[in-house]
Order: C-alpha cells, then sequence, then structure tokens
C-alpha cells in the first residue's frame, strides 16, 4: 500500500508540474505584452497575470487558498510585508495575496529557470546576497517601488528554514528600511507550504489547505537607525508567537 500511495504521488507531482508549465505559457505572452506599459503599471499588470496563474494552478492540482486575517488589512495603504520562508510553494501565495500593488524582492538564482525565469525576472526585484552591488541596487529598487506607492514583500530570512525552530534570524533589511522610509510592517504567516511541498524533494507534493495568516502591523513611527534590533526582535516574537499557534513545534 505504501509503494502504490507513493506512486500515486508520483503521478500527481508529475501531472502538477505539467500544469504548472501549461498555464505558465498561457499567461507569458500578456506578461511580456504588459512589459509594454512600463515598469509601474506593466508591473501593477503582470502581477494581476500571476494571481490568474496561482489560482488557475491551484484549482487543477486540489490546492486550497485561504487567507485568514487575524486583524484588520487595509488594502488602500502601503506595508512592507514580511513572511517565513519554508518552501518553494511560498511563491504563490505572494502572488495570490497581491490584492493592492506590491513588489517582491526576490533570489537572483531563479532567473535561470527557462521560460519561467523570465516572468520573474519581469515580476520581483532580483537580489544576489553574495554581491554588494547587487544588494545596494535592490535596496534601491525596493525604496523606489515605495515612493511610488507599491508595497514591498521580503522575507527577512533570506533562505529556506530547514531548522526544528519556527524561524531563522532575521536580517537587518525589511527593517532597515522600513525605518528609513517610516512604512510600517505587515507579518504574513505561511503555515501549511511545508506540508504542500516539503524542501527535501519536488517529488514531495501533496494536494489540501494553504493558509496566509495576516497578522497585526507594526508600526515604525518615530523609530530611528539605533532601533533596528529592537523592531527586528519585536516582530520575530509576533511571527514566531503566530507560527506557534497554528504549528506545532519540538519543544526547545
Amino acid at each position: 500500500m505504501k509503494l502504490l500511495l507513493r506512486a500515486l504521488q508520483y503521478i500527481y507531482c508529475c501531472y502538477a508540474f505539467l500544469t504548472f508549465v501549461l498555464v505558465m505559457f498561457l499567461v507569458f505572452p500578456f506578461v511580456m505584452l504588459s512589459l509594454l506599459f512600463g515598469k509601474i503599471n506593466g508591473g501593477n499588470m503582470i502581477y494581476q497575470l500571476c494571481r490568474f496563474w496561482g489560482n488557475a494552478w491551484y484549482l487543477l492540482i486540489g490546492i486550497q487558498h485561504k487567507e485568514i486575517y487575524e486583524h484588520p488589512h487595509d488594502r488602500s495603504r502601503q506595508y512592507i510585508f514580511v513572511a517565513n520562508h519554508i518552501s518553494y510553494m511560498d511563491i504563490p501565495p505572494i502572488v495570490m495575496i497581491a490584492h493592492q500593488p506590491v513588489r517582491v524582492l526576490g533570489k537572483y538564482e531563479m532567473v535561470k529557470v527557462p521560460v519561467f525565469g523570465w516572468i520573474y525576472r519581469a515580476a520581483v526585484i532580483l537580489v544576489d546576497r553574495r554581491n554588494s552591488d547587487t544588494r545596494s541596487r535592490s535596496v534601491r529598487a525596493l525604496k523606489s517601488a515605495l515612493k511610488h506607492h507599491i508595497s514591498i514583500f521580503i522575507f527577512p530570512e533570506g533562505t529556506f528554514n530547514e531548522t526544528k525552530k519556527p524561524l531563522k534570524d532575521f536580517f537587518d533589511g525589511a527593517f532597515r528600511i522600513a525605518i528609513e522610509t517610516q512604512t510600517p510592517i505587515k507579518p504574513i504567516l505561511l503555515v501549511d507550504t511545508l506540508d504542500r511541498l516539503h524542501y527535501k524533494g519536488l517529488f514531495e507534493l501533496t494536494p489540501g489547505i494553504n493558509r496566509v495568516i495576516y497578522l497585526e502591523e507594526v508600526p515604525v513611527e518615530g523609530l530611528n537607525i539605533n532601533d533596528i534590533h529592537a523592531l527586528k526582535h519585536k516582530v520575530y516574537l509576533i511571527m514566531e508567537e503566530g507560527l506557534k499557534r497554528y504549528r506545532s513545534y519540538p519543544s526547545a
């Protein structure tokens, strides 16, 4: 029975990959056309196309996207969204919650994926953490987005959390930008993506619910650069406590 279930999962994963590619090719021409409308309007259009892509793919593979608002969320305001990062399945929820103009900070390595990489390059603000020049350019691009009334989305852990803890340590970037631009932080929890696709392999994909939790925003008014550590620690604790409400973790 175990071998049969594993075989069925492999078939399901192959089907999911095929539908992912097919929907991507359906959206791709419209993404290219969106580039003609400029960085701002065209970029906003690309995120709406990606929302369609994500919803269509979820429908085809039996994954249910669900948004839970622990506190009211004002879509007319700008935020620096921060979320935990633990799976490649963190990517679809990001575009599916783009109910307002947003730009995501993404790893440069993903542009190497054929076709998907072209869409990825058009949609995200790229960063190569190994290169100080690209890090500086990405920070300038993120601040520019905020100046144009576009929210930004950052994974403060930087890479997958493969520990037994709810979160890895945070980098300073998101919190420094929040203070320097006086933009509130909106913590987001991705609580089911590890169950949908474990980071240990692409053939671990399973159908089911994929919840996104909106936590209470963290204001930054009046904070200065000396408050980065305190702000980072505050957001870390809020997100850690939130994850523990929705998932079980080994005792320390």
